[in-house]
C-alpha cells in the first residue's frame, strides 16, 4: 500500500476509459467508498455513539431529529434524511422512544396512518452533551487529510452524492443536506 502522503504516483483512476478497461474490484469507487466509510464508522462514530449507550442508528436519527428542531420530521423524511430503509428506521425509532429521547405522532387514524417524530428534553440534552464530541473527531478525520486537498476531496464527494441522486431519484433536487450532524 501507498503512503498516504505519497499523491505523486499514478492511481488506478488515471487514464480511465468509459469501459474501466483494467479495473479491478478493488479499485470500484463503490469498494473503496464503502472500505472507507465502514473503517471511519468503527473509528469515529461507534466510539462516541457507545460513549452515550446508543448505536450508531440510534445516534443518526436522534442527531437528525435534533437538527429539525422542535417542529420534528416526518418519518418518511427521516428515512430519506438517513438513507437508511423504512424497516430500519422503524426498529430506531422504536428503540429511542420508550428511552424518552424521541416522542412519535400518529397523524391520522387510517392503518396507514403516517407518523411524525419530534425530540424530547431529554433526547435535546443527550445530543448537545455529544455533538461537540461528534464534532471533534469529525474534525480530527477531516483534518488528517492534508489542507491542499481538503477542497477537492468535499467537492468530489459532493459531486458524487449529487451524482448518485440523480440516479437513484430518491431525494428531491434542491433539498438541503449541509449542516446536518450526523
Amino acid at each position: 500500500m501507498r503512503p498516504m502522503s505519497d499523491t505523486s504516483s499514478r492511481t488506478p483512476w488515471d487514464d480511465l476509459d468509459e469501459h474501466g478497461t483494467g479495473l479491478t474490484v478493488d479499485a470500484f469507487i463503490t469498494t473503496l467508498m464503502s472500505q472507507v466509510g465502514n473503517a471511519l464508522r468503527r473509528k469515529i462514530t461507534v466510539p462516541y455513539a457507545g460513549q452515550f449507550g446508543l448505536s450508531v442508528s440510534e445516534w443518526r436519527l436522534l442527531a437528525l431529529v435534533a437538527h429539525a428542531g422542535a417542529q420534528g420530521l416526518p418519518f418518511a423524511e427521516l428515512v430519506v434524511q438517513s438513507t437508511s430503509d423504512k424497516a430500519l428506521v422503524s426498529r430506531t425509532l422504536k428503540l429511542l422512544e420508550p428511552r424518552g429521547f424521541v416522542h412519535l405522532v400518529a397523524e391520522g387514524s387510517t392503518p396507514r396512518k403516517k407518523l411524525h417524530c419530534q425530540i424530547t428534553p431529554e433526547g435535546e440534552a443527550l445530543h448537545r452533551e455529544a455533538i461537540p464530541i461528534a464534532r471533534a473527531r469529525q474534525a480530527a478525520a477531516i483534518r488528517s487529510i492534508p489542507p491542499e486537498l481538503r477542497d477537492s476531496m468535499y467537492r468530489a464527494l459532493m459531486h458524487l452524492r449529487e451524482y448518485a441522486l440523480q440516479i437513484d431519484g430518491t431525494e428531491p433536487a434542491g433539498r438541503d443536506m449541509h449542516g446536518l450532524d450526523i
